[in-house]
């Protein structure tokens, strides 16, 4: 079998073949897949969408619709490109400022607080909690697997911003002065005095153990069938 009969790389179309007088070193690659983008990441993905209509019942055109805007922007080639610029620059710690002031702030790259300002914007956070649209909680799941399409590491504040109402409202002083900054549409990013000279709010939380920090490998608490539904857990967990 010649050579020629053995290769069964597809003849890209005509608009895309290299012209050897144009490009000598023929370093344009031609087999590989079209760049992801100009997609809709909620109407093309029919498992979501059918969720979202077993889901919300008669409802289901007016969540889907509120949803249209951010499932064209998560296919743009502009939301992609905020996405890998955001991990290409990694976050970097200021502890002081160029005067010796201490200021323990954390700097990030223009994209990461496009990619926040969008999730913020179409509440992705708390704002399900504060809101009296139509199945909000559900409408949020599903913006949310749209949009993590983008970039999913921004999103961890996100979800943490959005987990943290329900454990508040346990303590109702604390909800009022948090949970509206929390659920509130406007990213402010830096550090101020909160809650209430912010124009928005998010937060974070971590579990450990004494003895383990970060490292989840020195964990020490046991978890033991207790009865066919239930575990008891022993050991001591540190949460804030």
């Amino acid at each position: 079998m010649s050579a020629a009969s053995a290769d069964h790389s597809p003849t890209p179309p005509a608009d895309e073949r290299v012209d050897p007088a144009q490009d000598p070193f023929q370093r344009r690659p031609v087999n590989q897949a079209p760049l992801l983008q100009g997609h809709h990441t909620v109407h093309g993905d029919h498992a979501l969408t059918g969720a979202v209509r077993a889901l919300s019942g008669p409802d289901a055109d007016a969540v889907l619709a509120s949803l249209d805007r951010l499932g064209r922007l998560a296919g743009s080639a502009e939301a992609r490109e905020h996405g890998r610029l955001a991990n290409e620059h990694v976050p970097r710690l200021s502890v002081a400022d160029r005067y010796g002031r201490r200021v323990d702030e954390v700097a990030f790259h223009p994209s990461w607080h496009w990619l926040m300002t969008t999730a913020v914007d179409a509440g992705l956070q708390a704002a399900p909690w504060l809101s009296s649209r139509p199945h909000p909680h559900l409408r949020r799941a599903a913006a949310f697997v749209a949009w993590s399409q983008v970039e999913p590491g921004h999103l961890c504040p996100v979800s943490m911003t959005y987990a943290a109402v329900p454990t508040l409202r346990s303590e109702p002083d604390l909800a009022t002065d948090w949970v509206p900054g929390l659920a509130a549409t406007s990213y402010e990013p830096g550090l101020h005095a909160a809650p209430h000279r912010k124009a928005g709010l998010l937060a974070g939380m971590g579990m450990t153990e004494k003895q383990g920090g970060s490292d989840v490998r020195a964990n020490l608490t046991r978890a033991e069938p207790d009865d066919a539904d239930t575990h008891r857990l022993t050991g001591h967990k540190w949460f804030c």
